[in-house]
C-alpha cells in the first residue's frame, strides 16, 4: 500500500493540477454557436456581436492566454498580455509547451516587472493595454485575464505623475509603517487602470474578467488591485492615509495636482454593470478537489480553512494540537484530562490567530462524527508569515512542516510515547506556484519520526529552525526525498497543507 507520504504528495499534485490555467479555463469558458456565437462563462452567456479582444496581466496569465486562444479560435481579433520577466524562457526550459502561445498567436506578450516590482517594461505593457481598451465600442467583447502578481504588471500612474514618483511615495509610506491595505489604496488612487480604471476605460464594451485568486478570501478589489472592480475607496481615503503618515506636505507637485483635481464625471456607470467578474481558480477550489481524491483513497477528509494565515510558529502550534486531539480521540482519550487540555489550547490558538471564516467548535464537531476506524485527512490552505532571524535557506512551507514535526516529536517525548505515538502522522505544506523561498523546493513533508531520526544522527531540528534553515535540514535525509520538488507550476493559489493520520 502507498505510504502516507506518497498519499500526501499525490493530494498536493491533485490540488495544483485543478488550478492549472488550461484546466480552469476549459472548465469555466466555452464558445458555442455559429453566426452569432456566444461566450459561455460558468453558464452565463455573452453574445459575441462583433469583435473579441483579450488583455491580461499576472504570473499565471501566459498559460491562461494560451488556453483562451485555443477556445476562442478565429473570433479573437487581438490580445495583449503583461507577464513576469523571463517567464516564457522558464516555461520553455521546463518543457511546459502547453503554457506557451502558438507561433502565430494574435496575442502580443510583453514581459516586465523584474523581481515583482513595477518597472518601465511593465509600464510599456500597461500603456499598450490601456490603448487597446480605450478604442473599444459597445459591440465589442473584452476578455480580461487576471492572476496574482498582476498589480506590479499594470503600473500606469495618472499623468503627470511619473512611475518613479509613485514608487518613491509607496516606499516612503511602507518605511513609515503603512499596512499593505493602505499602500494599495494610495496606489489605486494614483493609478489609471487599478481600482476599476481598466473597466471604466473599456466602457461601453462588455467586459468579462476571469480571475485566478492568490489572496485570502478572494476579495475582487484586492487581487491585482482590482482593475475591473469598482473601488470601495475615494480620494478622501487616500488623503487621510497621507495625513496619518505626515506626508501631506511633502508630496511631489504631480501627486498634489492629481489629488486636488475634482473627480471628473466618469462616463461609465459607477456600478460597472458592463462588467462580469468570475473567479475561475482559488485555494478553495484546489482544496475541494484534493478532498475528493482523499475520500477516494479511503480517508475521512475535512477542510479546515482556505484562509490560514499568521506567524508560522503559531500556525504550527495550531496544527500540532489538532493532530494530538485527533490521535487522542482515536485512542479513546479525547474526553480525558489530556484531551480537554489539548482542546482548550487549540481553541485559544484559533482565537489568537483569527483565521477568517474558521469556526473551530463546528469543525471539531464534524471531526467527532468521522468514526474512529478510518484514516483521517485534514486539508487547509492560505499563507503564513515568517519573521526571519537566521541566515539559512528555506521558505514558509518548509519551515511550517519542520515546526509541526518538531512539536509533535516533543509532545510524544513528554507523554512517554503515548498518542500520537501509536498513530502514523504525516504533515505536508507546499506553495502551489512550485516555489518556497530561495530554494528549488515548493515545500516539504515531515513527521515526528523524521525529527527523531535526525536527533539520533546528531541533527538538532531546533537549531536549524532558529537559523531559518529548514531546507538544509530536509536535504540531509534520503537525498532530500522529504522536500517537495515540483518545478514551476505556472499557477498560484497560495499554499496548501495536508495532515494524514492512520493507526
Amino acid at each position: 500500500s502507498m505510504s502516507l507520504r506518497e498519499h500526501a504528495l499525490s493530494l498536493f499534485r491533485t490540488a495544483v493540477g485543478t488550478v492549472q490555467p488550461a484546466r480552469m479555463l476549459r472548465r469555466a469558458v466555452k464558445l458555442q454557436g455559429y453566426g452569432c456565437p456566444q461566450l459561455l462563462v460558468k453558464g452565463q452567456a455573452f453574445p459575441v456581436k462583433r469583435d473579441l479582444y483579450l488583455v491580461g496581466f499576472g504570473k499565471a496569465v501566459l498559460g491562461m492566454a494560451a488556453a483562451a486562444e485555443e477556445i476562442l479560435g478565429d473570433h479573437l481579433i487581438r490580445g495583449i498580455i503583461n507577464v513576469p520577466l523571463g517567464i516564457q524562457e522558464s516555461l520553455q526550459q521546463a518543457g511546459m509547451q502547453e503554457m506557451l502561445l502558438k507561433p502565430h498567436s494574435k496575442i502580443q506578450v510583453i514581459e516586465g516587472a523584474k523581481n515583482n516590482l513595477p518597472d518601465p517594461e511593465a509600464l510599456k505593457g500597461a500603456v499598450a493595454i490601456q490603448e487597446l481598451v480605450e478604442g473599444l465600442t459597445e459591440d465589442d467583447l473584452l476578455l480580461v485575464l487576471i492572476s496574482g502578481g498582476g498589480s506590479a504588471l499594470l503600473p500606469a500612474p495618472i499623468p503627470p505623475i511619473l512611475l518613479k514618483e509613485k514608487e518613491e511615495l509607496t516606499k516612503t509610506l511602507a518605511a513609515r509603517g503603512a499596512a499593505i491595505q493602505e499602500l494599495n489604496i494610495v496606489r489605486k488612487t494614483l493609478s489609471v487602470l487599478k481600482g476599476g480604471g481598466l473597466a471604466r476605460l473599456a466602457y461601453p464594451a462588455q467586459v468579462v474578467s476571469l480571475i485566478l485568486s492568490d489572496v485570502i478570501g478572494d476579495p475582487l478589489d484586492i487581487i491585482a488591485s482590482g482593475p475591473t472592480t469598482a473601488s470601495s475607496h475615494s480620494i478622501q481615503d487616500c488623503l487621510q492615509i497621507l495625513t496619518k503618515y505626515n506626508l501631506r506636505h511633502h508630496l511631489p507637485a504631480s501627486v498634489e495636482r492629481v489629488l486636488s483635481r475634482a473627480p471628473s464625471k466618469p462616463t461609465a456607470p459607477e456600478d460597472l454593470s458592463h462588467v462580469c467578474n468570475v473567479i475561475i481558480g482559488s485555494n478553495t477550489l484546489a482544496l475541494e478537489e484534493a478532498k475528493r481524491q482523499a475520500e477516494g483513497l479511503g480517508y475521512a477528509a475535512l477542510i479546515l480553512s482556505a484562509a490560514v494565515c499568521g506567524e508560522v510558529g503559531r500556525v504550527a502550534a495550531l496544527y500540532c494540537q489538532l493532530i494530538r486531539l485527533i490521535c487522542l480521540r482515536s485512542a479513546g482519550l479525547g474526553e480525558g484530562p489530556l484531551g480537554q487540555e489539548v482542546r482548550g489550547s487549540l481553541l485559544r490558538l484559533a482565537a489568537e490567530l483569527e483565521i477568517p471564516g474558521l469556526n473551530l467548535p463546528e469543525f471539531l464537531l464534524a471531526l467527532q462524527g468521522l468514526g474512529p476506524e478510518r484514516p483521517v485527512c485534514i486539508l487547509a490552505g492560505g499563507e503564513t508569515t515568517v519573521q526571519l532571524q537566521g541566515t539559512g535557506k528555506g521558505g514558509r512551507n518548509q519551515e511550517l512542516a519542520l515546526r509541526v514535526g518538531l512539536e509533535l516529536h516533543k509532545a510524544q517525548v513528554a507523554e512517554g510515547s503515548g498518542p500520537p505515538g501509536s498513530m502514523e502522522v504525516v504533515f505536508l505544506s507546499g506553495g502551489t506556484d512550485g516555489q518556497d523561498g530561495p530554494t528549488e523546493a515548493a515545500g516539504a513533508v515531515c513527521s515526528p519520526e523524521l525529527v527523531d531520526e535526525a536527533l539520533r544522527e546528531g541533527l538538532d531540528a531546533e537549531a536549524f529552525l532558529s537559523n531559518n534553515d529548514s531546507y538544509t535540514f530536509f536535504s540531509q535525509f534520503q537525498g532530500g526525498h522529504h522536500l517537495l520538488l515540483t518545478g514551476l507550476t505556472g499557477t498560484n493559489v497560495m499554499d496548501i497543507q495536508a495532515i494524514l493520520i492512520r493507526a
